[in-house]
């Protein structure tokens, strides 16, 4: 059997020699998205607030999610339509993927609509920052401490200089780790040791 060349050996490589181990070991893992609905999915909220579910596979096994989060494919044209539930994003593991899709929200009983429309309207509120009291980092995140139309609130971000965004406006427009969204409309009307805390990023 004649011996193969180099070129020949390179195209006969498996094709997993392209990937790291970590790679492959991602692709094997990568969780594959399922139709949510009444009958696989249970949503709750758990003993710390959080939004949690109770997944059955075809099996009857059950999986519990303690912390979901809740993202509306269309928010503007179609915000009752292709609800995607994910794993929160870790800084470890990168984006969460996601555990399945809601094709309308109100194929679920009335307690599930009200619970999932809650933190719905929480996640796509865009608050008004007003104040911001401290811009501290720990273990890797930024915290913010901030005065808003709704309120004081902490929010934490992954990385601000990503996470804070000045748009064609001049306003400014932040969002964190959870998806949540907060602006600045005009960052030049803040009291000086507010905008002190953020102009690094802009």
């Amino acid at each position: 059997m004649p011996a193969l060349t180099q070129e020949k050996k390179e195209k006969t490589a498996p094709a997993t020699a392209e990937y790291s181990e970590k790679e492959i070991e991602e692709m094997f893992n990568k969780r594959e998205s399922v139709p949510l609905t009444p009958q696989n999915a249970e949503f709750f909220r758990s003993e710390g607030g959080l939004i949690s579910l109770k997944l059955k596979n075809d099996e009857g096994n059950e999986e519990i999610f303690e912390r979901v989060v809740i993202i509306r494919a269309f928010p503007v044209s179609n915000p009752d339509d292709y609800i995607s539930i994910r794993e929160p994003s870790t800084k470890r593991r990168g984006n969460g993927s996601e555990i399945g899709m809601i094709r309308n929200i109100n194929e679920f009983d009335k307690k599930t609509v009200s619970l999932l429309r809650e933190e719905l309207d929480r996640r796509y509120f865009t608050p008004e920052i007003k104040k911001i009291y401290s811009m501290k980092e720990k273990f890797g995140y930024s915290y913010c401490d901030a005065l808003t139309s709704a309120g004081k609130i902490t929010f934490v971000l992954n990385n601000p200089y990503s996470n804070i965004r000045t748009l064609e406006n001049k306003s400014v427009l932040i969002s964190d780790m959870d998806g949540n969204c907060f602006i600045i409309p005009d960052p030049d009307a803040l009291d000086k040791a507010s905008y002190k805390k953020i102009e690094i990023y802009l």
